[in-house]
């Protein structure tokens, strides 16, 4: 039996050092799933304001693209934005028994409910909201860890822009033909 229905993976993931205004620009023109601005190994110590102001400013012109992406519904209703870290070479996730995952809900968003076979550990990376597992509502902010138990019905909702890493079993899961995953009505 195959999963009721997955996350399409997305598997273009472009590296712009934070300090090369040319690379930040030519980056938003290029067909990348999602861009990673390095601001540490990239940089050097005294060009870091610069590169960080220059990201900032370059966050300000992607908002309007991310608007218009609610408008042409490209969020998923259980994920919002959600990437598969993977093996650029197989496809495959990055690591053969760990599935990750960063995922980025907007302000105000409330995602479908969602459940799956893989219990998974979440990590706040920024922003805050609150998760509903079962029938607890948790509260999370930036550097906050929960975990969501294999098949429990979860809701997340971003009070600000959040992005959420997650990690789970899922690749050994479906290697062995056992991974199911629930959208609930969405």
């Amino acid at each position: 039996m195959k999963a009721l229905n997955t996350v399409r993976p997305r598997r273009s993931i472009l590296y712009v050092p934070g300090a090369n205004l040319k690379a930040l620009a030519k980056a938003a023109s290029l067909p990348a799933d999602g861009l990673i601005f390095d601001l540490e190994d990239a940089v050097l110590p005294e060009a870091k304001p610069a590169a960080r102001k220059a990201i900032i400013d370059l966050r300000e012109r992607f908002a309007a693209s991310e608007e218009q992406a609610k408008t042409r519904n490209e969020w998923d209703a259980c994920h919002g934005l959600k990437l598969k870290f993977s093996n650029p070479e197989t496809g495959d996730f990055a690591m053969p028994t760990i599935g990750t995952f960063i995922q980025m809900l907007p302000k105000g968003f409330k995602t479908a409910r969602y459940r799956s076979t893989d219990a998974t550990v979440f990590a706040a990376i920024e922003g805050k909201g609150r998760t509903r597992i079962g029938e607890q509502t948790f509260e999370w902010g930036a550097r906050d860890l929960f975990v969501v138990p294999s098949w429990q019905w979860v809701t997340h909702e971003a009070d600000v822009d959040s992005v959420l890493f997650s990690f789970s079993d899922r690749p050994v899961q479906q290697k062995l033909d056992l991974f199911r995953d629930d959208r609930g009505n969405a």
